[in-house]
């Protein structure tokens, strides 16, 4: 099946997401990838829900990790 340009947006923005992630909680990027695949925002943003997809991806990151705590630990 061939992807949209929105379904290629959001997997790069996933992406970078993870990346930032990573960077910033210095995790390898296995660890990230798998918070953010648990993560409440990977469903929103793979929903298209509220049009969070739109946001800057080091603020969803930040967001990620101010409002989902529990996946870090």
């Amino acid at each position: 099946m061939k992807k949209s340009a929105v379904d290629i947006y959001r997997q790069d923005l996933a992406i970078d997401i993870i990346s930032e992630l990573s960077r910033m909680r210095k995790i390898d990027i296995r660890s990230a990838t798998d918070i953010y695949y648990r993560s409440r925002l990977c469903n929103q943003i793979a929903e298209g829900h509220y049009g969070i997809d739109n946001f800057d991806y080091k603020y969803l990151a930040a967001d990620l990790v101010e409002n989902e705590p529990e996946l870090f630990k």
